[in-house]
This record gives structure tokens, sequence and C-alpha cells, in this order.
């Protein structure tokens, strides 16, 4: 049987809310169930106020209107990531100015931030590669010291904590992705954490188009009009019923997803001496939330050879992103001041095994087949 790269959880509960929606007549977005699913991300993560929206990418793009950006305006973010978060910026003219991670977690090498400021920069944008972060006491200081605006692409990393706070509330402004890939799942599906209050009223307005209609279903006016610039950011009502229920498990995916990953650590940690690959490691104050397990591998030949070794025995891997400094648009929109030596050969060595967030992942035999590989690799070679 083929072990698939990823695997959902399913709720009991899904086509029950499901039908609620269709047997309501309305499956525009801002019925009870994006209601429900927004209260529940801000009571359990303690953001201000949350939005749901069609995706991750959309949060960002709200983002980036919400920043005023002006043409050549700066915006700091790793390259190690994915073109959603350099995108959403540059639609609005701004210049993502890529930096190096840090080869233990592949999350931003914090030493190189404040040396990438200059007078155009107008925020720093932390990506929470893995659903773990870097130290967001630091980014947090250096912004305000600074006069930045702090974002979050948080879009791996719901229930995730750095020093015991959530991931997605130190930034002015966040994102979290529910796409079919994620921990927490709605198909397609994101959210908008607003962390700044004086950001909150023009949101609501960029989220419906760019008009008042929040202010007339509240009776504030008798009727909406278009006021400020927006789009069509909303999540429908049929993907947030199916949130709904994911979000009500979102503890039991997580603990679940968890005990994946600690299995896979303490099982290769085992076997893999006389192998030289490295695993992720997490400093003190991280609690990551098992969103991808990884190893770093000898070279790209080797991963390559790995990931299609895997795929015959029928274990899905795969590798992640190619960096965006290096990548067409990456080269005509944005700029690096600095030699991105760990992001060019972590990325090119990077693969994931599979992790689910449904129960009974079959996780020994992805481990021996690990092994059964890379021993034939290591022969090879």
């Amino acid at each position: 049987m083929q072990i698939n790269f990823t695997e959902p959880f399913r709720s009991k509960l899904e086509i029950e809310y499901i039908e609620q929606v269709l047997d309501g007549g309305n499956s525009a977005g801002g019925g009870p169930h994006s209601s429900w699913c927004a209260a529940w991300l801000e009571k359990e993560t303690g953001a201000k106020k949350a939005f749901l929206t069609s995706s991750a990418t959309d949060a960002l793009e709200m983002a980036a209107l919400l920043l005023n950006l002006e043409p050549g305006d700066e915006i700091i973010m790793p390259s190690f990531t994915f073109s959603s978060t350099a995108n959403a910026f540059v639609l609005r003219g701004a210049v993502p100015v890529f930096v190096d991670v840090d080869s233990k977690t592949m999350n931003v090498n914090i030493e190189q931030l404040e040396p990438a400021i200059t007078s155009k920069t107008k925020a720093i944008l932390i990506v929470h590669y893995a659903g773990a972060s870097c130290d967001m006491r630091f980014v947090q200081k250096l912004c305000n010291e600074r006069g930045l605006f702090l974002i979050e692409d948080a879009a791996q990393a719901i229930l995730a904590k750095y020093d015991g706070q959530h991931l997605g509330t130190f930034g002015d402004l966040s994102c979290i992705s529910f796409h079919a890939t994620k921990n927490v799942v709605s198909g397609e599906g994101g959210a908008l954490l607003v962390n700044k209050t004086s950001l909150i009223d023009r949101a609501k307005v960029i989220l419906e188009k760019g008009t008042n209609r929040e202010k007339f279903l509240s009776g504030e006016v008798d009727k909406y009009s278009w006021v400020d610039i927006g789009s069509s950011y909303l999540m429908s009502e049929i993907a947030a019923a199916y949130l709904h229920s994911q979000l009500e498990n979102a503890d039991l995916i997580t603990h679940s997803r968890i005990s994946y990953w600690n299995s896979y650590k303490a099982l290769i940690q085992n076997k893999m001496s006389g192998f030289a690959w490295e695993l992720q490691e997490y400093s003190s104050g991280v609690e990551h939330n098992a969103h991808i397990f990884y190893l770093i591998l000898p070279d790209e030949d080797y991963k390559k050879k790995f990931i299609s070794g895997m795929r015959n025995i029928e274990i899905r891997c795969a590798s992640h992103y190619v960096p965006l400094h290096s990548s067409d648009a990456g080269l005509r929109f944005g700029r690096s001041d600095s030699d991105l030596r760990v992001t060019d050969s972590y990325a090119s060595r990077l693969v994931r095994l599979p992790m689910w967030s449904k129960e009974r992942m079959p996780i020994e035999r992805i481990v021996d087949g690990v092994f059964e590989v890379s021993g034939n690799l290591e022969v090879s070679r």
C-alpha cells in the first residue's frame, strides 16, 4: 500500500456541518461557521482580531495593503519560503530583500536582519518554517527600535508557540494557512490575524472588496459603498464549515503529529550512526507543531535518488522550496546584499518525510524504508 506524503484528519462532523450550510441556502462567507472559527482563533491564540480568508496568500495580500506600501519600499524576509510570501508585497510595488537562514532550523538567521535594514525598509517578515520560530522577542525588539512593521508568515504554525506565546501574535499582522497540506485544513483557506488595533477597521473594509459593508450589516449605515481599495478575500461558508470541524480537533491533531515527530527523531537517531545526515534542532522556548519532519542529506544528487528510491517502495517524500533569491522572479523583483550560502546548500539537500494529521501513520515502515534506501545509496557511493 502506498504511503502518501500527507493525510488530513477526518472528523465525524465535517459532512454534517457542510450540510447545515447547504440546507441554510447561503454558502457565501460570513455565516455562523465563519464566526465560530474566527472566535476560536482569537480565543485560542490571543490575537486581537481574526479574519478568515480564502487562502494564506490572500491574508498576506491584505497585510500588504494595510501597510500602505509605496513603490521601492523594502520588506526583509528569508529567501527560503514560498512565492506567496514575496508576491503579496511585489504586487504593491515593494522590493523583497532576501536574507539567509539558520542551518539548524531553516528559519531566518536573526543576525542578518539588522544589517539588511535601510532607509526604505518598511517591515520585517518572519516565516515560521516547519511550525517553529526564531527568537521572536529579539525580532519584536528590533522592529520596535527601528519603527518597522513586524509581519509573521505563520502559514505552517497553527498552535505553535515561542516563549509560551502563540506564533501569529507577535507581529502587527500575521497569516495562517488551512491549505490541504497543513495540519488543520479546509481544502483551501487561511486567516489574517491583526494584532495592531489601529489596523482592524481598515482590514474589515479591505476584506469586503473595499466597501463599508461591515458597518451596513451592523446597522451603522443604511447602505454600503466603495470607500477604499480591497478585494474578494473572504472564505466561503462551506470551507468554514469544514474548518470548524477541524478546529474542534486541533489539539488532537497537534498531539498526534508531535507524537509522530518524536517517534521519527528517536527511531532515526537510534540508527543513523554512519550516515551523514542532519536533523532539525530547536532552541529552548520553541514549541513547534510538528508540521514537517525533514532530513538534511549529504548532497542534492543523494536527495534526488533518495526521493526516487522511496517512491519505488511506495513511500512519498518531497523536497521543498527553490530559494526565492535565485528564482527567475526573485532576480527580477527582489535583491539580496549578502551571500545566502546556508539557504543554497540546505535547500538543495532537504527532504521531507511523510507527516499525517490522521491516526495510524505507519511510521515504523517509513523509517525502515529510509534506512533501506539510504543503505543502498551509501553502498553505491
